[in-house]
């Protein structure tokens, strides 16, 4: 749509909120390739975030407080900027002038609150209602996380579209021998390993992989693998750590903390298997990075994990170590398997493309914008035109 201008909300761009900042900092990337004509606004947060936005789209900062900036900092800045519409991720500003498109990954916090802070759970409970009812569209990257939607809010199937996230192109194949020694330099991991990632929180269910890791050692005394947990701590970290001292095999349970993309480039290429142990996710991006570097993948078999892994992943009951640990001593005692998952893991993977999620979403914002354009960004009125509704009047005030 020619003349188009979209509002994307930014603030998680180097914040550390991993999938959150993954999604909208690739989406932004995969905007400036397959749309040259808009005109794009990033509203970022955290000082040097605008470095990972592209150069040609307008950069405005707003409060990293999230009382400031959904109260009245992103509100006052749509209404100096003037975009067709605003794109967040599950919040909402609390006064929003201009259409809301909200992507919502999942609703862990309803189906599994035990999962959350109790202040967490309250805060996400009352603000991402609040969005979803009042979002022209909302964005999800699953059937099953369109379905818990619709089924937790109420609201027609219609307004929930299933747009696919992907693994971002950086993530690819490289030399497994160039990949071991960076690992080596940069984390002191000497030998091969079984790699997992994502923030220490209860959903990843690191505890059940640690049990899991300890179990397979004991019964297969030969294997020579460490565990290595690449993510940031959080308020269940300690209870994490808890778990891997009293293991009987921490010696061979390594927590990297927080890692960057080139970090975590190696680490993926580095390891003999990716496992993914969550008990819940509304997609399940390092699935697909895994995938995407040639790395063999081993994850839950619930929520939507497997629908991204499909068929290219070894399924396990998340709850049940004896399942884990039996799909990763699969993958690690049967080289021939492990090739063959390691192939159809790159066919998974070529399916996904933030160009192709970039599309689908632009495609959602021009239904949008279509809708309530302002008068005097509209071309000149052919004779035939329809007048706006007053509905639409209404909506543009």
């Amino acid at each position: 749509m020619a003349g188009a201008r979209y509002a994307v909300d930014a603030h998680a761009i180097g914040r550390h909120l991993t999938g959150n900042e993954v999604y909208v900092r690739s989406l932004l990337n995969a905007f400036a390739k397959v749309d040259r004509e808009s005109e794009f606004f990033a509203y970022y947060s955290a000082l040097g975030a605008e470095q990972s936005i592209p150069e040609r789209f307008a950069s405005r900062r707003v409060s990293g407080n999230p009382f400031a900036r959904l109260g009245y900092g992103l509100s006052r800045r749509l209404r100096v900027d003037r975009p067709d519409l605003l794109h967040v991720q599950y919040t909402g500003p609390l006064f929003c002038p201009v259409p809301l498109i909200a992507s919502i990954h999942d609703v862990s916090f309803l189906e599994r609150p035990e999962y959350f802070t109790a202040a967490r759970r309250r805060q996400l409970k009352f603000t991402v209602a609040r969005t979803a009812r009042s979002a022209a569209r909302i964005l999800t990257g699953s059937e099953f996380s369109r379905d818990s939607i619709v089924r937790a809010y109420g609201l027609d199937p219609d307004r929930v579209v299933v747009v696919p996230d992907a693994a971002n192109p950086f993530f690819r194949p490289l030399t497994r021998e160039s990949a071991m020694r960076r690992v080596l330099e940069r984390f002191r991991v000497t030998g091969p390993f079984v790699l997992s990632v994502g923030d220490l929180q209860p959903r990843k269910n690191h505890i059940g992989l640690i049990e899991a890791f300890a179990r397979l050692v004991k019964e297969n005394p030969a294997l020579p693998h460490e565990l290595v947990l690449a993510g940031q701590d959080t308020w269940f970290g300690p209870r994490v750590h808890e778990a891997a001292a009293h293991s009987g095999v921490q010696g061979r349970i390594r927590f990297l903390g927080f890692v960057t993309d080139d970090d975590l480039l190696q680490l993926y290429n580095a390891c003999d298997c990716f496992c993914f142990p969550s008990f819940y996710e509304g997609f399940g991006i390092p699935i697909l990075e895994a995938m995407a570097c040639g790395r063999a993948v081993a994850c839950a078999n619930t929520s939507a994990m497997p629908e991204v892994a499909d068929g290219a992943g070894l399924f396990f009951d998340p709850a049940k170590p004896d399942e884990m640990v039996r799909a990763l001593r699969d993958i690690l005692i049967d080289p021939q398997l492990r090739q063959r998952m390691e192939r159809l893991g790159l066919q998974r993977a070529a399916n996904f493309t933030w160009q192709r999620t970039a599309q689908k979403t632009l495609a959602v914002y021009r239904e949008v914008a279509g809708r309530t354009r302002r008068p005097s960004r509209v071309a000149p009125k052919a004779a035939s035109a329809k007048p706006l509704s007053a509905k639409s009047v209404k909506t543009l005030r």
